[in-house]
Formats: structure tokens, sequence, C-alpha cells
């Protein structure tokens, strides 16, 4: 099995569905370009996920938890947010995550934080929440896909796993209901 960042689309049944949440007062209030939100998406689609839907939402903990349960909602795939990891005043994305997510994946954020020296300042955190993959990743445009590519190879497998873990390696042309 070849690993890398791309996706081939016909291994599977079902698209990689992702949604991009941009964590910045700047982007809600129109100060601030959602360049990062654009860079992920842009990114991402190259990679062959399908972006289901991007939303800006204000930093603050609260803020953030109510957009993740709403964009969560029924949706099975990766939510990555996008802002708030850092040591801001205003920089609550995963205290906003860890108060929605069921589990966390402490080896994704691990991963992520290694991808270059600040990664040491990040706080954000990885989890799931029902059958969404939630992932932090910073607010630059570099940052926030050099750490995104430090696990895209696994994401893939790990988003199908939060619906069928019947078969590690489920295919397309084998259903699995017991």
């Amino acid at each position: 099995m070849a690993h890398g960042h791309q996706h081939d689309p016909g291994d599977d049944a079902a698209p990689l569905l992702v949604k991009i949440l941009t964590v910045s007062d700047g982007v809600v209030h129109g100060t601030r370009d959602d360049k990062s939100g654009a860079v992920l998406e842009a990114h991402l689609r190259e990679a062959g996920w399908t972006v289901a839907e991007r939303a800006v939402t204000e930093d603050g903990t609260e803020a953030v938890a109510r957009s993740l349960r709403a964009l969560a909602a029924g949706f099975h795939g990766l939510l990555i947010t996008t802002g708030g990891t850092g040591f801001g005043p205003r920089d609550r994305t995963p205290e906003g995550t860890r108060s929605v997510i069921d589990r966390e994946a402490p080896g994704l954020a691990e991963a992520m934080r290694l991808v270059s020296p600040l990664g040491r300042l990040s706080r954000a955190v990885a989890g799931t929440l029902d059958t969404t993959l939630i992932v932090n990743t910073p607010g630059s445009s570099k940052g926030c896909v050099e750490t995104i590519d430090a696990v895209l190879d696994v994401l893939p497998h790990a988003v199908r796993l939060l619906v069928d873990n019947a078969d590690p390696h489920p295919s397309a042309d084998a259903p699995h209901h017991p």
C-alpha cells in the first residue's frame, strides 16, 4: 500500500468529507481575511477530500464549542479547526474542543506538534465527537498545512473507523453488516 498524502477516491465507496472551522475574532468582524481556511480548503481538495462546509466563529471556549457541536451534528467526517491554539488571551480553541469531544486522540495532536519548533507552543487537541474526528490546527497558513500534513496519511482510516471498525480495511464491494 502506498503511503503519502494523496487519496485514491476509488479505494472506498464513500467520499472523504471535511469541514473547516476558522476560529478568529478578526475574520468574524471582517478585519482579517480567512487565509488559513482558504489554504486548508485548497490543500485538502488537492489531497482528495471533499470540502462539505467552511465556517467561521469568534475566539472563546463557548463560541468554539457551539460551532463544533453544530458542524458535527449528523456529520461523518473530519472537522479541522484553524486558529486559537496558542497563548493569546482569547486562544481557547483547545478548551472549546475538549468540552465537546467524547474521546481524545493524543497521538494525532502529538504528531502534529513535532513538525516544527513552534509546535512546542501549540495547545491543539484532537478527538472524536460521535462520527466526527475533530483536529485543531494553528491559525497561520503555513502552520495549519504543516500540521495537518503530519497526520493526513492516517486520517482517512481514522474517519472510516468512526462508522465501521468491524473490518480495519473495509472494501466498497463487501458490506459489513453482522
